[in-house]
């Protein structure tokens, strides 16, 4: 297939201009040819993420006009009822606009296979389609396979891959899987996953999805430690305090029985993005920012990392109960629909690390998440200590407290810096003040989201911000002990819905003098 005249194919598949440095990271890398496809394409999250975010790409240019999107599903559609869904997806949900000529070009790439997961004659029938796509389109070979379905369905759908021979390659192209959360239910089931996944793929190969790591702001992490001398040398247990990491959540669990019973809080969020989260906080600054540099440091904090003893004051959890979101009445867990009036999920959870390295000992990590809580924010609150001497009384100061470095992940992202500064006055009174930085006013075009960057990602080979094998086991052997813990408890504390949690949690902190914050 012809190319542009002036480009090159480098070994890792991205298209770049021959005069400029490929190893310059300011310069967008555009994906080579290649297909995606898409197993569990029917779902909700194919529908307002996955597809869109594959629209918006193509919109801003970072796929090339030999892609391909194959979609495989248990539906009576053609190539065209498929598009026509696709369609459907992008203009309710992309962020880029909807432009017709753009849509075009991209639907010229849209294939549909249906069949079931256990349906060899499909599975066949999808190897042709790709060998087509390969022979007609120029996707050369490159084939990515999203597993946007349960773990469940993981072992027949690799199993026809490797039989039918698709996830591998005797030839230039790759073969690559990717995989959406949970990684596991516990560190034994995320092993026995790893291994299933091992035995088909190799593991720079294998992809796994945490949408957290592909935000600007938990990049910008990295910028505003490594990039700043201001922050690096304040960033140990000589100065700070305690570090707070936040995921909380407005929203209710209606119509999400079916995934969220059984998994509880703390599986669902503080397993990935929140330890993802403190290993990009904890980290020492790595050799480089290639792949196998960021992992190597971000392992190191994981196997450093231990839960604060004893658990039962180191930790808590919660269910809502009903109360007030807002202005609304809202019911408790047990009344939404599809949920046990029995269970004991967890929509509430918090626990409190250590890093026993020397950069962090004796600072505590406080990780909390849960829904139906005062409002929706996720954000990193790093608390510095007290002053050591304070030259003012005490009516001089009654409003002032820590400092604090918070990076706001969502909504409003940015960072702010809290400090104390004299009221305008003739009197000496010292208050808290804010300094913000916000994205969407320092910058004049808005964050691309979470899955446009990991997509590409995959496309290119890029496995920086998808967290490896080793990662994810040391995950579930942090959280694991606090899990058996809390079945040994019975039934969490109920919380009303639209306040902060159970006071189980408000107990946790002031035990030591801390307070959480109120964002």
């Amino acid at each position: 297939m012809a190319h542009a005249e002036g480009s090159r194919k480098p070994s890792d598949g991205t298209w770049r201009n021959p005069l400029r440095d490929p190893h310059d990271r300011r310069l967008a890398h555009i994906a080579g040819p290649s297909a995606l496809v898409i197993f569990g394409v029917t779902g909700d999250l194919s529908r307002r993420k996955v597809m869109p975010a594959i629209y918006d790409l193509a919109n801003r240019g970072l796929l090339p006009p030999s892609f391909a999107l194959v979609g495989f599903a248990r539906r009576d559609w053609d190539d065209a009822a498929f598009a026509d869904v696709v369609r459907e997806a992008v203009e309710a949900n992309c962020r880029t606009g909807f432009r017709e000529e753009q849509w075009n070009r991209l639907a010229e790439g849209i294939r549909f296979v249906e069949g079931s997961f256990d349906d060899d004659a499909a599975f066949e029938n999808l190897k042709a389609t790709l060998e087509t796509l390969d022979a007609e389109r120029g996707t050369d070979g490159n084939h990515a396979f999203y597993l946007a379905i349960p773990p469940n369905g993981f072992p027949t759908v690799l199993s026809r891959l490797t039989q039918t021979g698709m996830a591998v390659t005797d030839g230039p192209g790759w073969r690559r899987v990717v995989i959406e959360k949970p990684f596991g239910h516990d560190l034994e089931s995320a092993e026995e996953l790893n291994r299933l996944v091992g035995s088909v793929f190799p593991e720079d190969s294998v992809f796994r999805i945490d949408h957290y790591l592909g935000k600007e702001t938990v990049q910008n992490i990295l910028a505003l430690r490594f990039a700043n001398q201001l922050f690096e040398p304040l960033w140990n247990s000589h100065y700070i305090d305690h570090v707070q990491i936040t995921m909380a959540e407005d929203i209710g669990l209606g119509g999400r029985a079916s995934y969220y019973d059984g998994i509880g809080a703390a599986r669902d969020v503080i397993q990935n993005h929140l330890l993802q989260l403190l290993a990009l906080v904890a980290m020492e600054e790595p050799v480089s920012f290639s792949p196998r540099h960021l992992q190597a440091e971000k392992i190191k904090v994981l196997a450093s990392t231990r839960n604060m003893l004893p658990l039962a004051e180191n930790s808590a959890r919660g269910q809502y109960g009903p109360g007030w979101q807002g202005s609304e009445p809202v019911v408790g867990l047990l009344d939404e629909d599809g949920f046990s009036p029995t269970s004991t999920t967890e929509t509430f959870a918090a626990i409190t690390l250590e890093v026993d390295t020397r950069r962090w000992a004796g600072v505590p990590f406080y990780l909390r998440t849960g829904k139906r809580l005062g409002r929706r924010v996720t954000e990193i609150a790093l608390v510095f200590k007290r002053a050591p001497h304070l030259p003012f009384d005490a009516s001089m100061t009654t409003e002032l407290g820590q400092n604090a470095l918070v990076i706001r992940v969502q909504p409003d992202e940015g960072v702010t810096l809290r400090f104390g500064s004299k009221v305008p006055s003739t009197a000496m009174e010292v208050r808290d003040v804010s300094m913000d930085f916000s994205y969407g006013e320092a910058f004049t075009v808005s964050s691309p989201e979470p899955y446009e960057r990991l997509l590409l990602d995959v496309m290119l080979g890029e496995p920086s911000l998808f967290p490896g094998t080793e990662e994810v086991e040391l995950s579930w052997q942090i959280l694991d002990p606090v899990l058996q813990a809390w079945e040994q408890e019975g039934a969490p504390e109920t919380y009303e819905a639209g306040t902060w949690g159970p006071e189980s949690a408000e107990k946790m902190m002031t035990r030591t003098g801390r307070a959480w914050r109120r964002p």
